[in-house]
């Protein structure tokens, strides 16, 4: 009976001891999975910034990097002059994409070739960051043609420098009587704008005013 209970004791105990090295063996694959998502988004984090502070080449000088290769392929953490002979051998560069990585994070690339997509990519980003600003062109409604036609001109300028125009038909004292047949200003000025704009929002009344929106034609 003693000798049952000891060996039951010494099976519960390797049970419980191969359930802790599993759990431990778990634990260090989970923090392995963290640093490597990590330096995933440190990349990641890294290529929306700008391209003027990269390290190239024997720039590079940490004693341990994480290596990417040409092909995108993980070749693992070696040193800097380990990853510099692969990078030679393929007539390439060692480019540091991560540098807050841990360890850094470094690309087998040809360095011209990335620089300038990269650089294309920053100008296409600025571009969509363009503000819009919104001109305003006021007119009234006993606006003679020269005048008009000034406005037109300036609207113009305003359209093709991607600017949207706010068109204000103002309105005074007797003027409000006649605010129907006034809107024909406003559709001529848009007539005479239709090759270069659009209507964004058409002849509304507000207060005492008749507002039109153009925006640049696409």
């Amino acid at each position: 009976m003693l000798r049952e209970d000891a060996h039951n004791v010494q099976r519960e105990s390797a049970l419980q001891l191969h359930n802790g090295a599993q759990s431990v063996a778990s634990l260090l694959l989970i923090k392995d999975c963290g640093r490597l998502l990590a330096d995933l988004s440190a990349l990641f984090y890294w290529r929306c910034n700008t391209i003027s502070d990269l390290m190239i080449n024997e720039q590079i000088r940490d004693r341990e990097i994480r290596v990417i290769g040409s092909d995108g392929q993980q070749l693992g953490i070696m040193s800097s002059k380990e990853a510099m002979k692969i990078a030679r051998e393929a007539d390439l560069d060692l480019v540091k994409v991560a540098p807050q990585a841990k360890p850094p994070v470094c690309k087998i690339i040809d360095y011209g070739k990335y620089r300038y997509e990269m650089a294309r990519k920053e100008k296409e980003a600025k571009k969509k960051q363009k503000t819009i600003d919104v001109k305003e062109i006021r007119l009234s409604p006993n606006i003679d043609t020269n005048d008009l036609n000034t406005k037109v001109n300036h609207a113009r300028k305003f359209l093709k420098k991607g600017d949207r125009v706010k068109v204000t038909l103002r309105f005074r004292g007797r003027e409000l009587a006649h605010v129907n047949s006034s809107k024909v200003i406003l559709d001529n000025f848009a007539e005479q704008l239709s090759d270069c704009a659009v209507i964004e929002k058409p002849a509304k009344f507000e207060g005492r005013s008749m507002i039109m929106f153009l925006g640049e034609k696409r």
